[in-house]
């Protein structure tokens, strides 16, 4: 079945409609931009191959429509179908921008300075919003566990909790004034993978 790119749609999106945008990529147009800036120059976006990859920023539009959304919402298949390029693309398209953004890392995540306007605004929406006492803070996290119905196969059991049942840790933190979901698997502290949604 022939397919049909509506990734054209973006230009006019972000120029026109920023809503939109920002409904299909979950990042203002300028965001994106500034994404675009940081990972273009990465060398996972070079080959010697003679069949080219797309343009970065194709691949980080596919990339942030497939991260923004959860569940039957957008499976592979649909962001295929979105951007008019087979499954495998997709997939290649994130695993290239993942390490892409991975690289950049301290690019992307940092605490602001404490002499900071950022930290400043942090602080006074604290006061102002959630409670005094947490107004000298940038970090909270607070957490609980899913259980599963039986123990996993693979490493099974490092998912065994403290309250003897098999099951993953999650736990919401809270930057700023930003939230982030935060999927931490029940591992020793050396094993740990932190899984930012």
């Amino acid at each position: 079945m022939p397919q049909a790119s509506q990734l054209h749609l973006l230009v006019h999106f972000g120029e026109h409609c920023p809503h939109l945008f920002r409904q299909k990529l979950r990042v203002e147009p300028e965001i994106f931009d500034d994404i675009l800036d940081l990972i273009s120059d990465h060398p996972i976006f070079h080959n010697n191959s003679h069949n080219s990859q797309l343009p970065v920023s194709i691949q980080l539009a596919i990339f942030l429509n497939r991260a923004g959304h959860y569940g039957n919402a957008i499976t592979v298949e649909d962001v295929a179908q979105w951007a008019g390029i087979s499954v495998g693309s997709v997939v290649n398209c994130m695993n290239r921008v993942m390490v892409a953004l991975l690289d950049q890392h301290d690019a992307f995540m940092s605490f602001p300075p404490p002499d900071s306007e950022d930290f400043q605004h942090a602080r006074e929406y604290a006061a102002k919003t959630v409670c005094p006492e947490w107004q000298n803070g940038i970090l909270a996290v607070d957490g609980s566990t899913i259980n599963v119905y039986q123990k996993p196969g693979f490493h099974g059991e490092v998912f065994f909790d403290r309250k003897s049942r098999y099951s993953l840790g999650c736990q919401v933190c809270f930057l700023s004034v930003c939230l982030l979901f935060v999927i931490k698997l029940n591992y020793r502290p050396s094993l740990c993978p932190i899984i930012f949604l």
